[in-house]
């Protein structure tokens, strides 16, 4: 299997190199040469298999070859030991629940993957791994309980001071061992940036052995499409299918299209996000404007220059109107959130935490003008929004147990700004001590 740069299509590498190294020199994000696609007797059997089965049956397709067989299972099999759960909110809509893993996160899925994936390619080399990893919520909670006591492996953690929830913070800066949080004085694009340009620093590469848990990363997004045929698999309704997806930097949508592209039955996909709306505007425009994230309920998807969109259009050969056949743009401001979760909850019964929220409020606004049936990504259990979800719907959502447990442990994180040289003197006096 081997993978191109987004920045330059000759510069290609196999899985392995593209996994550890995360980002291409040239700082392209890795495209697969080709996106496998499987055959119509595929399909016809698929309902028959239990979901490590076929996650065990997709991943094959996808690294059969870069990665021994029996290894892929196992680190297949390991990863995806909790289920995925399809539960109808309403006539017609349903809620995709990716939050039954150990964070409580649909992030569990390429973290745990990737987890093990890493840890195979590392296995024969001498120098520790150093995983560094920007998060706007739930991506490092996913990546420190995926990685936590890994051998030859440590995470560096990345989250913007204030931007997330209590207990989002908890699940980065509780763990300890070889899990290190750092509290940025910024926003999340700050610790996007800072985390991009440690991977092109030369003068780091003499102490670090660097690779990156972000969707950055190849590796997360190939196990993210699992999910999607996953759904499809559950589904006992006939029609047109539509997918809602809360985006935020845009890994999580991605996996879908290209699990559409792989030839899962999906008719539509429709990018759900707030008030960092830029890919709903390409899609309005045809202009791609980055900008800086703006602070919302939906903290997880405030992202204002979503390192996926390049992978986004890449699959779609930079095309616009290619991509506006299988998606649509949609954003919601936090009123229309609160609001959403409020009638849902009165109505059904459901409890959704923001994104999801969000999702929901797209795909029925899609299905009122466009008809069909579909589902919405619940991301994250409401419980690490407490505070949002009770001020929405006028009661606490359930809280499981692993995040009370967390909630009484202190917390450790090392306090810096958003200057790349203070982040890099940082990581130079861990290796003096």
């Amino acid at each position: 299997m081997l993978l191109y740069s987004t920045t330059d299509r000759n510069w290609r590498q196999p899985l392995s190199h593209c996994v550890m190294e995360a980002l291409a020199p040239d700082k392209g994000l890795y495209m697969p040469e080709k996106i496998p696609v499987l055959e119509a007797s595929f399909f016809e059997r698929f309902h028959t298999l239990t979901f490590p089965e076929l996650c065990v049956e997709l991943a094959q397709h996808w690294l059969g070859g870069a990665v021994e067989a029996s290894a892929l299972k196992k680190i297949t099999e390991t990863a995806f030991d909790f289920p995925v759960v399809l539960h109808e909110v309403s006539k017609g809509i349903y809620s995709l629940e990716l939050w039954h893993g150990p964070s409580l996160a649909f992030k569990d899925f390429g973290a745990r993957f990737m987890a093990g994936l890493m840890a195979y390619f590392n296995e024969k080399t001498e120098k520790p791994l150093t995983i560094l990893v920007a998060t706007s919520g739930d991506t490092g909670g996913a990546v420190a309980a995926g990685f936590l006591d890994v051998e030859g492996i440590e995470v560096i953690i990345l989250y913007p001071s204030g931007k997330v929830s209590d207990l989002q913070e908890k699940q980065l800066t509780t763990l300890g061992k070889n899990i290190t949080a750092c509290e940025i004085n910024g926003s999340f694009d700050d610790c996007q940036a800072l985390v991009k340009e440690a991977f092109l620093d030369g003068g780091l590469k003499a102490h670090y052995k660097l690779s990156s848990a972000n969707s950055i990363n190849i590796a997360r997004l190939i196990p993210q499409s699992f999910y999607y045929f996953e759904a499809c698999r559950q589904w006992q309704g006939n029609g047109k299918w539509v997918c809602s997806v809360p985006s935020g930097n845009f890994g999580n949508l991605t996996a879908g299209l290209m699990a559409k592209k792989m030839g899962l039955p999906i008719h539509h996909f429709i990018a759900a996000t707030n008030l960092n709306h830029v890919v709903p505007d390409y899609l309005e425009t045809g202009r791609f404007e980055a900008r800086p994230s703006v602070s919302t309920l939906s903290n997880a998807m405030d992202v204002g220059n979503p390192s996926n969109f390049v992978r986004l259009t890449e699959l779609y050969d930079g095309d616009v109107n290619k991509l506006r056949a299988d998606l649509s743009g949609f954003w919601a401001t936090d009123n229309e959130t609160r609001t959403e979760m409020k009638r849902v909850y009165d109505t059904c019964g459901y409890i959704m935490d923001p994104h999801g929220a969000i999702g929901h409020l797209a795909l029925r606004s899609y299905l009122e003008t466009h008809g069909g049936s579909g589902f919405f990504l619940e991301t994250a259990h409401p419980a690490k929004f407490i505070d949002t979800v009770e001020t929405a719907i006028g009661q606490k959502p359930p809280i499981p147990a692993r995040l009370l447990e967390l909630a009484e442990k202190p917390k450790t994180a090392h306090s810096l700004g958003t200057k790349y040289q203070e982040f890099k003197s940082f990581l130079l006096s861990r290796k003096s001590k």
